[in-house]
């Protein structure tokens, strides 16, 4: 199979079930832990956005024009309380409408430690599974994504709001999180004009991953350095997949590079 790659499409089953989608086929990744496959790069990178080919690929599948102007690399994507869809700005408005300006979550993650992060509702479980949790619970519901940030700045004192992708892929896990108790000892703590929107749903979810073997060393891997990726996969967690020598592979970093899958 061939065609550019993008983020793995995923569902939440007993396991996470990851899916590639190439030139219109799909490809069910997890169908290939076990066996031995190759990836490799014809040197060619078409753009997410425009689908121009772009010597360069910036923010995870843009050309530089489309990376300056596409709404889906505007600044609020990483940082959601510079968000302005709800006063009607942004850099296409009626994007801004569809995505940012609707019902977004604040969510407490957990892997070796518990994170904070925001995403629209409409994302879960899909966010959790990229980051490559252990389990999430929905701390706060907000009406749309400044809100959602407002509130994941105030937790940044408390919580991290990064994934550590090495620990997330060598399966580092604290077990005694208790994300439940987490939640509402911030409710506890914070001021009332920030818990106005906090979530009565306590429910937690469990993610399992298809993962024979996870790597006791981690070695990032990529078609810029190497076109040709070849050896067999061990797993798949977050949007990595592991090889069985502690090599990985972040397929949403290369978005949009034109790979032949052989398998």
């Amino acid at each position: 199979m061939e065609g550019n790659i993008s983020k793995m499409r995923t569902e939440l089953s007993s396991q996470v079930i990851y899916t590639l989608q190439l030139l219109g086929k799909e490809l069910v990744v997890n169908d290939l832990i076990g066996k031995e496959i190759t990836l490799r790069f014809t040197g060619q990178i078409n753009c997410r956005k425009c689908g121009k080919v772009t010597k360069n690929s910036f923010g995870e599948g843009f050309c530089y024009p489309c990376f300056q102007s596409a709404p889906e690399a505007a600044e609020c994507i990483i940082r959601p309380e510079l968000c302005r869809a709800h006063l009607g700005e942004g850099r296409d408005i009626l994007w801004e409408e569809e995505h940012h300006n609707q019902p977004h979550v604040v969510y407490l993650a957990a892997s070796d430690v518990v994170k904070v992060g925001v995403t629209r509702d409409t994302q879960i479980p899909t966010r959790w599974i990229d980051q490559g949790a252990k389990s999430a619970i929905i701390l706060a519901e907000t009406p749309n994504r400044y809100e959602a940030g407002i509130l994941e700045v105030a937790l940044k004192s408390e919580f991290t709001d990064k994934t550590n992708w090495r620990k997330m892929l060598r399966n580092e896990i604290d077990e005694s999180i208790d994300l439940e108790e987490e939640k509402w000892s911030l409710h506890d703590r914070l001021p009332s004009d920030l818990t106005e929107y906090f979530s009565e749903n306590d429910e937690i979810f469990e993610i399992e991953y298809p993962v024979n073997r996870y790597p006791e060393k981690v070695k990032s891997v990529g078609f810029d350095k190497e076109p040709e990726i070849k050896g067999v996969l061990a797993g798949i967690k977050g949007q990595y997949l592991l090889f069985d020598d502690g090599r990985v592979l972040n397929i949403r970093k290369h978005t949009g590079y034109f790979v032949e899958i052989i398998f």
